[in-house]
């Protein structure tokens, strides 16, 4: 079972994604603050938090108090935070393994999650992928390999190198369904010396994707 503490409002932008995070073995607990978050980090300890960096008790102070416990440093934190480079580089210095900027993109929350939460996906999700990257002047074709996939968007690693913000087009076809593609946008990059990976986020997804991807990714039987 692991353990999630989740703040309130960010909790709220993930209920109906219907991710990984519903499963039965994820315990998600939802705190109004971080000095809650901690509260309930010394009662159940948890496997992840995902709080604020701006709140009463700053992310900061809330990095301090759990890495400096031995009883509670065992915790994977992930802050939120505004798209400023102070607030990045405030994330970056205070111990914290990850952060997510404001406006919350729902696929890179979650990717982040999953990543830091180490959990096994429900079934295989490494299948073939063709992407389109629609540019202003022409059309560039490459291919890449799925890691992990919902319906709110995917993770795949590629050689290509693709801009954050970039429109891509998601071909692929899986078992039971013909050819889809679904229109999605960069939202976080992964450098690596032999792949890069990309983050994508869905928009305008159909019916049908929703469903192919929901028998790929595990999510069907909550649709």
């Amino acid at each position: 079972m692991k353990n999630v503490i989740v703040a309130s409002d960010v909790y709220a932008l993930l209920v109906p994604e219907q991710s990984f995070l519903s499963r039965s073995d994820v315990r998600i607990r939802t705190a109004g603050s971080n000095r809650q978050a901690l509260v309930l980090h010394r009662a159940v300890r948890a496997d992840l938090i995902i709080a604020y960096l701006n709140d009463e008790l700053c992310g900061e102070a809330l990095c301090r108090e759990i890495r400096d416990d031995a009883e509670t440093r065992g915790v994977s934190i992930l802050l939120v935070c505004r798209e400023q480079k102070s607030e990045i580089e405030r994330c970056v210095g205070c111990n914290a393994n990850a952060y997510v900027t404001i406006p919350v993109s729902v696929a890179v929350l979650l990717q982040e999650a999953h990543r830091l939460l180490n959990i096994a996906p429900r079934k295989t999700c490494r299948v073939p992928v063709k992407i389109r990257l629609e540019c202003q002047t022409r059309g560039k074709r490459f291919t890449g390999t799925i890691e992990n996939i919902s319906i709110a968007g995917l993770f795949f690693r590629s050689s290509a190198v693709l801009p954050e913000g970039a429109t891509v087009h998601c071909t692929f076809s899986v078992a039971g369904s013909r050819q889809l593609t679904v229109p999605g946008e960069v939202v976080r990059i992964l450098p690596d010396e032999h792949e890069t990976g990309y983050g994508v986020s869905f928009f305008d997804i159909s019916t049908e994707a929703v469903s192919a991807i929901g028998r790929v990714s595990g999510e069907e039987s909550e649709l």
